[in-house]
Parts: C-alpha cells; sequence; structure tokens
C-alpha cells in the first residue's frame, strides 16, 4: 500500500464527488430510467482513471496503483464468475419449468392466504441460502402476484414477509447474499461459521412474520379449475442435482483444495454444459443450449457489482476508508456493527460491506474478531430490509409489483422489520457475546 493520503487533493474530493453524484443516480433508477449499472461503472472505472491521471501529472511511482488494480481485479472476478454461474442455473431451471411447477402446486393446492403467507416466506427464507436472496425474492414474488392480483391486503405484508425471509435466509450462508459471499471469499469467516446464524436469523424473520401475518386477510385466493397442470421439462430434476453439486464443489474449492470458490462454480458450468450436450444427443424434445441460460442472466447486475466494487476499491485507495475505521476506535465495533445495518437499509448493503472489508476495522482480539464478523454479516444482511429499497431483493419486487409493494407500503409495516432486527442481533448477543456459541 502506498503511503500517500489523497482525500484532500483535488483527485480526492473529485473521485468522492463522481462517487456520490454515480450513487444518487443508482438510488433514483426509477425516477430518471437509468440502469444502475451505468452509473455504477462509470463512477467505478471513472474514480481509476481519475487517479492515474493524478498520478501521470505529479510524475508519481504507478506500482502502487497497479498492485491495487490488479488485486481488485482478483477480487471483482471471483465474486462476478460466482454469481455468472449461479444465474447460469437459476435461469436453467426457470426453462425447464421448475418455478412454474412450484407457483401451479401452491396455488392448486386450495391454501388460505395466511398459510399461503407462511408457505413463501418459508420458502424464501430456505432457498434463498442456496440461490442469493435477489433471486429468490424475485422468484417468489412472481408467485405471489400470480396467486392474486388485486388483492394488496395480501400482496403487501406478503411481499414485505418475503423479502424479509429472503434477507435473512442469506445471512447464515456464503451464497444466500452477495455481503455474505464477499465475507468468505475474503476469508474472515469459513462455510461452518455462517451457519451458526441460524438462529438469529431465522427467529428475527419469524417474529416479523407473525406480526405481518395478523393482518393477511381470511380466506382462499381464486383458483380457476381450467388451469392446466404444469410438467416439469425432461432434465429439470437433473439440473436441480448438478446446481447443489456445483455448490458443495465451490465449497471443497475454497474450503480444502485452497482454490477459489469461483473455481468449483465454474467447474459446475462444464459439468452442465457436457450435461445438456448429453441431453440433446440422446434426442430430447426440447432441445437445450447453456448459452441461451446466459444470455438471459442480468448482466445489468453483475455489471453493477464490478462498477460499485471497483468505486469503494478507489475510495478505499485514496484513503477515504480510514475515516471508516475510526468509527470502530472510537466507539466500539458492536455499536458500529449494529449501525452498519441502519446504513446498509439507506444506502445498500453491498457498498457499506465492501468498505468495512476495505478498511479491515479493528474488531477485538481472539475469538471476538470471528464474532464481530459474523455480527456484521448479519446486521448488514438483515438490516437492508428496514427500507424496502435497502436490498437487491426489495428493490427487486419493487419491480415485479410496481405500484403495489412501494416504499410508502414497506413503511406503513416498517416495525415489525425493526422488532425482527432487534431481536436477530438480541439472540447474536446472547450466543456469542455471552455462551461464545459460534
Amino acid at each position: 500500500m502506498h503511503d500517500l493520503h489523497l482525500t484532500a487533493t483535488w483527485v480526492g474530493i473529485l473521485s468522492l464527488a463522481v462517487f456520490v453524484i454515480g450513487y444518487y443516480f443508482i438510488a433514483t433508477e426509477d425516477k430518471y430510467r437509468i440502469n444502475k449499472a451505468k452509473p455504477a461503472l462509470f463512477a467505478g472505472t471513472g474514480i481509476f482513471m481519475l487517479i492515474g491521471l493524478y498520478f501521470a501529472m505529479n510524475g508519481l511511482d504507478g506500482h502502487s496503483l497497479e498492485e491495487e488494480v490488479n488485486d481488485l481485479i482478483v477480487e471483482i472476478a471471483g465474486i462476478f464468475f460466482f454469481l455468472f454461474v449461479a444465474m447460469t442455473y437459476i435461469e436453467a431451471m426457470i426453462d425447464r419449468g421448475v418455478f412454474s411447477v412450484l407457483r401451479y402446486n401452491l396455488v392448486s393446492k386450495g391454501y388460505t392466504y395466511k398459510r399461503l403467507f407462511w408457505v413463501t416466506g418459508l420458502l424464501a427464507f430456505f432457498i434463498s441460502p442456496v440461490a442469493d436472496n435477489l433471486t429468490t425474492a424475485l422468484i417468489l414474488s412472481t408467485v405471489l402476484i400470480t396467486i392474486d392480483k388485486e388483492n394488496r391486503n395480501f400482496l403487501v405484508p406478503g411481499a414485505i414477509n418475503i423479502v424479509v425471509a429472503a434477507n435473512a435466509g442469506g445471512a447464515w450462508s456464503p451464497f444466500g447474499d452477495i455481503t455474505t459471499l464477499m465475507v468468505w471469499v475474503d476469508g474472515k469467516a469459513t462455510f461452518s461459521e455462517f451457519l451458526y446464524l441460524f438462529p438469529a436469523s431465522f427467529l428475527g424473520w419469524f417474529v416479523t412474520a407473525f406480526l405481518l401475518s395478523r393482518v393477511v386477510p381470511e380466506g382462499t385466493p381464486p383458483f380457476s379449475s381450467e388451469e392446466k397442470k404444469i410438467d416439469m421439462l425432461e432434465g429439470g430434476k437433473i439440473i436441480i442435482g448438478l446446481f447443489a453439486l456445483t455448490i458443495v464443489m465451490a465449497v471443497i474449492s475454497h474450503q480444502i483444495l485452497h482454490l477459489p470458490a469461483m473455481w468449483g462454480m465454474m467447474f459446475g458450468l462444464a459439468i452442465l454444459k457436457l450435461y445438456t450436450y448429453q441431453l440433446n444427443q440422446r434426442g430430447s424434445k426440447n432441445s437445450v443450449n447453456v448459452f441461451s441460460w446466459i444470455s438471459k442472466i442480468e448482466n445489468d447486475t453483475l455489471l453493477f457489482f464490478f462498477g460499485i466494487l471497483a468505486a469503494v476499491g478507489g475510495l478505499h485507495f485514496l484513503g477515504y476508508l480510514e475515516y471508516f475505521t475510526a468509527l470502530y476506535e472510537q466507539f466500539g465495533a458492536t455499536a458500529v456493527n449494529i449501525g452498519v445495518g441502519f446504513i446498509s437499509a439507506v444506502i445498500d448493503n453491498v457498498p457499506v460491506m465492501s468498505a468495512v472489508l476495505k478498511a479491515d476495522p479493528n474488531m477485538g482480539t481472539g475469538i471476538e474478531i470471528q464474532e464481530q464478523w459474523m455480527l456484521v454479516t448479519l446486521t448488514a444482511g438483515v438490516g437492508g430490509s428496514l427500507i424496502s429499497f435497502g436490498s437487491a431483493a426489495g428493490v427487486g419486487v419493487m419491480g415485479k409489483l410496481h405500484g403495489i409493494y412501494t416504499f410508502a407500503a414497506h413503511m406503513k409495516y416498517a416495525w415489525t422489520v425493526l422488532a425482527g432486527y432487534i431481536v436477530s442481533v438480541a439472540i447474536w448477543y446472547v450466543q456469542f457475546g455471552i455462551l461464545h456459541i459460534g
């Protein structure tokens, strides 16, 4: 790392301005109808272009800058390709009708609104640790809107429940959220250590769900008896199994083979391609093409992560994250890590967690270090649910249930989410802070 502190120079001030303006357009994506990947990518790449210009103009040795960018490329590539494979598998399962079958099975059983509320919440909580919170929220909010398009008294609490469950479920798995993936890839916790967050995640969600369930209406949603039964296409069940195997290989790669987690994921993609080749050779009724699935993945989401991680990396290089580190020294790790949850609700948990990892603040000594990293993982994940646009899952559901799940609709019941957040932190304190179980 270089010895220069550039926050007070023109490049530091201009770079901060680029970040703030870029983030403004990210946060107001719906207002200006500009995809969030555009300002994120512009800010992330632009900041480093400005730093490079500053070094060139002042005749400074660019070796430290080159090292920083090379390290950043490795860091971003690990996350980028991990998500790339996970998204491809999700698209494969959508194509094979896996989630359509799920929707039909839920709707056709004649469940009441309250039962559907609990079933979709539980599914969100247990699918997100594998499929990630954004994908899970998008799938189940689609299921929700197809159950009943009109009943807002069911849709609004149902949508909040899915967002909270997806974020809470994502907090106890390295694959459940981009923030947990970042913590795991950075080596701050092992795969098994995340699992200890299950009690805090589950009970926090359960409290919110219980409070929300009291406003869910009685009765059952309409179901047309003429609706045709949906069957999973050939290869669907095998692809579910291959996805599970791919996740296992990612864990083995990272924990045992000392390879990046994305290496196991890419190996899983290779197996998927070989399976589809065999499926086509066998004369399947519906020919499949992995590249058609890849073409449907959300590249804007991948580029958004590239841009935002690069932007935070630029601010770190300039010296801004030293101010963030000072907060830990002044107020202590527990207080700041709890506060991270509230910051995540406003700013989005990805740049917040990226800033924490880049700053690498003093989290204490001995076992306390691991306990504090688990706390900030929990609060960054769960805290994003406090406001509708505080997490990728919330933003995704706002898009799916446009005009129904809104900022105002969410804030009406935000107190239920806050109650769950407080419960999650309290359970962490008892489990890790007092009993030291973890």
